[in-house]
């Protein structure tokens, strides 16, 4: 029942859910990680403002290139007839698993304005915050709210259609 009612049925709803997911990862995860490394300041926050248009694009490229390996990964962790619970949180893990090793790179990138070997070089250094911090906000915070509005958006369907 909630594979069914809390995620996407179709394409246009997909692109709701990422739409969701998406501004709400970009919008707390780039300034919260941009804070970490910077501190948390007026100047650093509004750095971070100007860039994240092109953050978001990179994550939704991200999220389209990384959707079958997160989904085979998942499968390999879960099996069928796991909970619909263990088969979503094995999903973000995978998921940002996979996101944040090309975002700890491309942000940085986006962020800085120019490409360098820093990201690279300093990789294992990153990863682990960027990992965790983005885990917790897609597992806590953006896709309970999707999942939530593809709930109700699924029981209106259902209640006009009924």
């Amino acid at each position: 029942m909630d594979f069914h009612m809390k995620l996407p049925r179709n394409n246009k709803e997909f692109a709701l859910f990422i739409a969701i997911i998406s501004l709400l990862s970009v919008n707390t995860i780039a300034p919260l990680i941009t804070c970490f490394e910077f501190g948390f300041r007026w100047e650093v926050w509004l750095d971070v403002l100007r860039v994240i248009p092109f953050i978001w694009l990179s994550v939704v490229a991200l999220v389209l290139l990384t959707l079958k390996p997160a989904e085979w990964l998942t499968a390999k962790i879960v099996a069928k007839n796991d909970s619909f619970n263990a088969h979503i949180l094995a999903n973000i893990l995978c998921t940002v698993l996979l996101m944040s090793i090309f975002l700890t790179v491309i942000g940085t990138w986006i962020g800085s304005r120019h490409l360098s070997l820093e990201p690279i070089r300093f990789f294992f250094y990153k990863w682990p915050r960027n990992f965790a911090i983005s885990f917790a906000i897609e597992a806590l915070f953006a896709q309970p709210i999707a999942r939530r509005v593809l709930l109700v958006l699924h029981k209106v369907k259902d209640a006009r259609a009924a």
